[in-house]
């Protein structure tokens, strides 16, 4: 299914990545908006990462188009427009969390002031001098944030950003992400709590390497007849097992 909108943020075409003889992604389409909180939802193993990676462009072995801002995916051109944090933290282990935003900042051309200013948007006001090493896990993963926002990107992909983090920083982190996306970014979010599916604007549902279903979330409890986004999304497997058994 494709969402009615400006086109060249986030296309796919029948995208294929084959491992170990068998898809991790298996023929995904969609084009995505500017501007929106994207979810990306589904179990462990069903080709999150891998459509994340291949946006990025890291992904190997990638068969059919992929666009990003009107832009072939790993194109040289997007390396300053798009930014991505793993689901593992990608910091400096022994440097403080000022300086790993320092360090990125001086790589990224980021203004010096943006660092003091970022490490206070994703709640580590006080921890600056502190070395990543020291942090708990959902600290760490807030600092990994930070290094993504530092560059302004245009389009955010954040691989499990809200692992390990206590529900009142969830909400925090959620909050901010609307934020971002008030302001013009585009963010795609990946998690497997479903009911994290009400912040987001519109959703991608995923299983097996397939597309579920697209929509925002009133929008597919409403199609399912359902109430809820777990209950939506537990419906959709069951209509397609009943169509894949057909």
């Amino acid at each position: 299914m494709l969402w009615d909108t400006e086109p060249g943020v986030l296309v796919a075409r029948d995208l294929r990545v084959r491992r170990a003889g068998q898809y991790a992604l298996d023929g995904v389409s969609f084009a995505l908006q500017r501007g929106a909180v994207i979810g990306l939802f589904g179990p462990s193993g069903c080709g999150k990462t891998t459509l994340m990676r291949s946006i990025v462009g890291v992904q190997r072995n990638v068969t059919g188009s992929l666009s990003v801002l009107g832009l072939p995916a790993g194109q040289p051109e997007l390396r300053h427009r798009i930014a991505y944090t793993t689901q593992a933290p990608a910091t400096y282990a022994d440097l403080t969390v000022h300086e790993n935003l320092e360090y990125f900042a001086a790589i990224t051309g980021a203004p010096a002031p943006r660092v003091a200013a970022t490490i206070e948007h994703v709640g580590l006001s006080g921890l600056e001098h502190r070395t990543v090493a020291s942090l708990s896990g959902g600290q760490q993963s807030r600092v990994s944030l930070g290094v993504a926002l530092l560059a302004d990107a245009e389009v955010l992909i954040l691989d499990e950003p809200t692992v390990g983090l206590d529900p009142l920083l969830r909400i925090e982190l959620w909050s901010l992400f609307r934020q971002l996306a008030g302001a013009g970014r585009t963010l795609l979010v990946s998690s497997h709590v479903l009911d994290e599916a009400a912040h987001c604007d519109l959703l991608v549902l995923m299983r097996d390497g397939r597309i579920l279903a697209t929509g925002a979330p009133a929008d597919l409890c409403s199609r399912t007849g359902t109430t809820s986004i777990e209950d939506a999304f537990i419906a959709l497997v069951r209509r397609g097992d009943r169509v894949n058994a057909s």
